[in-house]
């Protein structure tokens, strides 16, 4: 219902600016709650699809940036995943996916992302691992461990013909952030769709 009035006065007794073109309304608006509580429901049930389409959208860019490198072996392609963590998520308000690689199917994928100094020979076996090869005389003896100086290692390890060369970074994750306004467009759309889906 819509009422003029032509004049108002506040709580102090003065008087509210007011005229010809003031009015006042009175609404009904438990239709509208109860459509924001469906809403609402509608929104909380979206929220890890939503998620996911957004994590597969960097996780799909983290799977062409790998691709991109090139295949020795294919463990690092084979290592990507994605996966739901229910222990950051909260049903019906968070969702959140983890993307990365496995660690113990591609142990060389932080030195891609971040680059290296190989300082000694290294080759690839049969089973595609990098091994880095030991002095003729050094076979069976321990080798040097994670923390020794640079002189032990160095007598250990075979040096490589021409001293340390750096490895730049190619950054197959990081790079993936650009994918992250695509990511939210899938979000967005898959949201959206499942609200008005009901």
């Amino acid at each position: 219902m819509v009422r003029r009035s032509d004049t108002t006065l506040s709580r102090n007794g003065q008087r509210k600016l007011g005229g010809r073109n003031t009015f006042s309304m009175d609404l009904d608006t438990s239709g509208l709650k109860q459509y924001l509580q469906q809403l609402d429901d509608g929104v909380k049930e979206a929220i890890r699809p939503a998620a996911q389409a957004a994590a597969q959208v960097v996780y799909d860019r983290v799977k062409l940036n790998v691709q991109g490198i090139g295949k020795v072996t294919g463990n690092l392609d084979r290592s990507i995943y994605q996966a739901f963590s229910p222990e950051k998520s909260k049903t019906g308000h968070r969702a959140e996916y983890h993307i990365s690689w496995n660690h113990k199917k591609a142990p060389h994928g932080h030195l891609l992302e971040y680059g290296w100094t190989q300082r000694y020979v290294a080759i690839t076996n049969k089973r595609g691992q990098w091994v880095t090869l030991v002095r003729p005389e050094k076979v069976g003896t321990p080798k040097p461990k994670r923390r020794a100086s640079l002189a032990e290692k160095d007598a250990y390890y075979v040096l490589r013909p021409g001293g340390p060369k750096q490895h730049p970074a190619t950054a197959f994750m990081r790079s993936a952030s650009s994918a992250m306004p695509a990511a939210l467009a899938a979000a967005q759309e898959t949201l959206i769709a499942r609200i008005r889906k009901g």
